[in-house]
């Protein structure tokens, strides 16, 4: 099963691209299904309809099908059925239920809604029709990544606010409901997280799965370079693997005309700045058609004269590796890749068995390894796009050899 995850700087043709790139998965012969929340635009793009909210996936092309999602009605489901489930908790507040009319969808209910899809289009994949290749039209890059970390840091919290191992008392609760003649909210509260707990790790096994990959799509230009650069350390620090960096737009070169000479010579000079910037990324170059995009033909000649389909990269599951230099210098190097981080934007914090590492605007905190839960932090330092740190082993609690 292949996920790409198509996103990068508003404006730059992502919604394009994550279409031409889905119907050049069709014309290849796999079953794919494109997953987008701008359905006008998708829609126009793809030169078809893609129904109304609610409707099953779209046929486009022979192997090809998309689906809109629909933020609202996905927002509207979960807001009833939650209050459905807690329907005892708000009876003892005296709280009057909301109606389906009244329910609008709050800021961040798309994230929620194409992770919803995203498992989901997993799920069918076991099916004899089911998609081999799902292309996720993602919002802009900086939000992508704060979506992608979005399960991880939703587990966390909720092991936190509501610890597993403090359920064992919840055999409890049925005789002490008899006795107080309700259902009893917390059975409620647990049951809830139970089930958000199991859908957050079912699509955070899908995001850090080796065949899930990032395509970055921007227009060349004097900024692209440095709006993309926090948005791939960003990408790295959660472990997300960038497939292909996608120029978009780009004008023929050796034009007589002054003026489109000039912006040529500005998007090849970009061109070379990226490939510098993303080198363990090919940079796939599409020209502009010099008009909008519409209707799959329209696509079929954006495909044409690119290096073709980039491969995922391989590697390991978990980027981030305990080196041993323990006989050479006395320490473990836990080494996090963080190709264009800046040291400016870098923190390091250690809570107990955690680690808190922040590049930028993004925030990662992970669990030491037992190994490193033993030892204690003797530095840190940004090198050759990682950041490496350093641990000493504490004699108290190191393991003392004959």
């Amino acid at each position: 099963m292949r996920t790409v995850l198509v996103t990068g700087p508003g404006g730059a043709g992502r919604t394009t691209l994550a279409a031409a790139t889905a119907l050049a998965g069709a014309r290849r012969g796999e079953r794919v299904l494109l997953l987008t929340a701008r359905g006008g635009a998708a829609g126009r793009v793809l030169g078809t309809r893609l129904g109304r909210p609610g409707d099953g996936p779209v046929p486009v092309v022979p192997g090809l099908h998309a689906r809109c999602v629909d933020a609202g009605d996905h927002f509207r489901r979960e807001a009833l059925a939650f209050q459905e489930r807690a329907g005892a908790a708000l009876d003892l507040l005296g709280a009057a239920p909301l109606d389906e009319d009244e329910l609008t969808e709050l800021p961040g209910a798309e994230a929620f809604a194409l992770l919803h899809e995203l498992r989901a289009a997993h799920e069918a994949a076991g099916g004899p029709d089911g998609p081999q290749t799902v292309v996720v039209d993602m919002p802009p890059a900086a939000d992508t990544v704060a979506l992608l970390a979005l399960p991880e840091q939703a587990r966390r919290y909720l092991r936190r606010l509501l610890p597993p191992e403090r359920q064992a008392a919840r055999a409890l609760r049925p005789v002490l409901a008899q006795l107080a003649g309700v259902q009893m909210p917390t059975q409620k509260l647990y049951e809830a997280a139970e089930r958000w707990e199991h859908e957050l790790a079912a699509v955070q096994r899908i995001i850090d799965d080796p065949g899930t990959t990032v395509r970055i799509v921007t227009e060349p230009g004097p900024a692209a370079v440095a709006d993309l650069r926090e948005v791939r350390s960003g990408l790295a620090l959660y472990g997300h693997r960038t497939d292909a960096v996608v120029a978009n737009r780009l004008l023929p070169t050796g034009s007589a005309d002054p003026f489109l000479a000039a912006l040529s010579g500005q998007q090849q000079s970009a061109l070379k700045a990226l490939r510098e910037e993303f080198p363990e990324a090919p940079v796939v170059e599409v020209p502009h058609l010099g008009r909008d995009p519409e209707g799959t033909e329209d696509l079929a000649e954006l495909l044409r004269g690119t290096v073709g389909e980039p491969a995922a990269p391989g590697g390991a599951d978990d980027p981030w590796t305990v080196e041993d230099r323990l006989a050479s210098d006395g320490i473990l190097v836990w080494r996090v890749p963080l190709p264009g981080a800046e040291r400016d934007g870098l923190g390091l914090l250690r809570r107990g068995d955690e680690v808190v590492v922040t590049a930028g605007r993004y925030r990662r905190i992970r669990t030491l390894p037992s190994a490193l839960r033993r030892c204690s932090v003797s530095g840190a330092g940004l090198r050759d796009g990682a950041l490496h740190i350093r641990f000493t082993p504490d004699p108290d609690l190191w393991p003392r050899g004959n």
